[in-house]
């Protein structure tokens, strides 16, 4: 009967497209060296089939934390900023927020490199900014927007009941804007890990380099598997994130 168990939930599992998904992406960062001399049918002679600057799973692993740390920054800034623009201290400065928010999304990410550079150097610390920057904007909004549709009726009975603002917002206002907030963060993290790839023009070491190092060597072989593998990554924490939405409590209508 537990073997029967097992395999039930194996098959369920198998049936998820997270899994099967980030199965391609393990498969792929890690036998992507021994699978891409085997493609050179798909390429003109003389072309170098293997990027060999760094290995993928270094360009994996780098990639991952400088989205990761960004992504994280910027979760927590959106975060605080939609709760300042709906307390009733901050509500006057909500317009504000918005409209610094979308301004700061005008600004091409190559540009926001060019610009950061001479103050932060070269490397990750200017990607990081960028994707900081970039990040802020989806998860205020979806904040804002999850903290504004609690009904005011549950906010008045949690009140009625003495729930203190800070314990109304931890056990009520915040479970019941979680899949609104999750949402944007899946926007925020996704946005990240793309736009991550520009930060090999400036010297970090992502999943863009293999793309930048083919582009400027004339190497469609090369860009193709940052190409792949960016995707592939993009698409699994996307997935991850919508299979945490989806385990979320389901909001009373």
């Amino acid at each position: 009967m537990r073997m029967r168990a097992v395999m039930r939930m194996a098959g369920r599992l198998a049936r998820r497209p997270v899994v099967w998904v980030g199965a391609i992406f393990l498969a792929l960062t890690f036998g992507m060296g021994g699978l891409a001399p085997h493609l050179g049918f798909l390429f003109r002679a003389g072309t170098r089939l293997v990027y060999t600057r760094a290995s993928f799973p270094e360009l994996v692993a780098s990639h991952a934390l400088l989205t990761g740390a960004a992504s994280l920054i910027a979760i927590a800034i959106g975060l605080a900023a939609a709760l300042f623009a709906t307390r009733p201290a901050g509500r006057a400065y909500a317009a504000t927020l918005d409209r610094l928010g979308a301004l700061a999304q005008t600004f091409p990410p190559v540009a926001v490199l060019a610009l950061a550079v001479p103050s932060l150097g070269y490397g990750a610390l200017p990607t990081g900014f960028a994707l900081v920057l970039y990040g802020v904007l989806p998860v205020m909004g979806a904040g804002m927007a999850g903290l504004r549709s609690v009904p005011a009726a549950v906010l008045e009975a949690a009140d009625g009941t003495g729930f203190s603002p800070g314990t109304r917002l931890w056990r009520i206002e915040l479970p019941l804007a979680a899949p609104i907030l999750l949402a944007g963060v899946r926007t925020s993290v996704t946005i990240g890990i793309g736009t991550a790839t520009i930060g090999s023009t400036v010297g970090a070491l992502t999943l863009g380099s293999p793309i930048i190092d083919g582009l400027s060597g004339d190497n469609p072989a090369f860009v193709l598997q940052g190409t792949v593998l960016v995707a592939l990554f993009a698409v699994t924490v996307d997935l991850a994130i919508g299979e945490a939405q989806r385990a979320l409590p389901q909001r009373p209508n």
